[in-house]
């Protein structure tokens, strides 16, 4: 029936095309799904997204609002915004022993979840690469010190090295990012072995096959994992990339979300010191003495820097 009202959970995305699921299921106990389109910028959706849908014709479905949202997790630079994914509970980020992960990619996804209030979970893969192990370790080394927890796998080679993650995971929607090569698909399908098939039935289901790479996509984790709060968890896996954006996080924002950097601000001798360079900086002083890496100093200038650049730049932003 046209103009039927659909409350729906986005669990697909290709460009403003989407994939959502029913929240109510047919009579028959199956899930209905829908190809959706949004009516234009006002609603540009991310997976994970609560929408209520006005069907058009038979599976189709244009987007009428997005309900509110808890976070939305993006990332950006100083001309536009790229959604990841929205309503999470926890970024997991994966790297790898090999090949070497980016440390800055690191840093930026760690301040992009603290900014946003998001559990930040680091899993470190194919430790079975003994000879680059510690180098990995001493590139964490800063996290496991601001007390972020570090889970050494191997997702490959000892399935049985997930295990003791699933506790983490019940009840939570989580999101998976990371670069290109870290493991992340391996990981995915330890963890949810029908998630390629699911794939397919949705895309022989809206003829959706030609969109063969998506922005993100939205699993439900097994009953057997357990629930929270009455409620099962789930997995949001995004595609790999190289880069993080923060262009939209301010100065101010962004030194609080060094939470390192807490118990000094307030303490130099300008009240508008920007941590940056000036004489009898609380934060750089602690840096010298090595209360803070200076590994995180530099992220921090670097940030700061592309805030600054922004700001003389128009940035698109989504939707919150």
């Amino acid at each position: 029936m046209p103009n039927e009202v659909i409350d729906s959970l986005l669990i697909a995305s290709f460009g403003r095309n989407y994939i959502a699921r029913s929240i109510a299921k047919l009579p028959s106990g199956e899930e209905e799904f829908w190809e959706v389109n949004s009516r234009g910028k006002k609603h540009l959706a991310a997976v994970g997204d609560r929408l209520t849908l006005t069907k058009t014709s038979n599976n189709q479905a244009v987007i009428e609002k997005i309900q509110p949202r808890k976070n939305l997790l993006f990332r950006s630079d100083a001309f536009r915004s790229k959604s990841i994914a929205a309503n999470v509970d926890q970024v997991i980020l994966v790297l790898a022993t090999q090949p070497a992960f980016s440390p800055d990619l690191l840093g930026r996804a760690a301040i992009a979840a603290e900014h946003d209030g998001i559990e930040f979970r680091i899993l470190l893969n194919k430790i079975d690469l003994s000879e680059s192990l510690a180098k990995a370790r001493e590139l964490l080394t800063p996290y496991r010190q601001l007390g972020i927890p570090i889970h050494e796998i191997s997702a490959k080679s000892s399935p049985e090295s997930l295990m003791a993650i699933r506790s983490h995971l019940a009840g939570k929607v989580s999101v998976l990012v990371g670069q290109s090569g870290m493991g992340k698909s391996t990981l995915l399908n330890q963890w949810i072995p029908t998630a390629l098939a699911q794939t397919r039935e949705h895309s022989i289901k809206l003829d959706t096959g030609k969109h063969t790479t998506t922005a993100c996509r939205y699993y439900d984790l097994p009953s057997e994992w357990g629930s929270a709060n009455g409620k099962l968890g789930a997995l949001i896996d995004s595609p790999g990339f190289q880069e993080f954006g923060l262009a939209h996080i301010s100065e101010s924002e962004l030194q609080h979300a060094f939470t390192e950097f807490g118990p000094y601000l307030g303490h130099c001798k300008y009240n508008n010191c920007t941590h940056l360079h000036e004489p009898e900086c609380a934060v750089l002083t602690a840096v010298g003495l090595g209360k803070i890496s200076s590994q995180r100093l530099n992220l921090f200038r670097q940030l700061v820097h592309e805030t600054r650049n922004a700001s003389t730049q128009v940035l698109e932003r989504p939707n919150k």
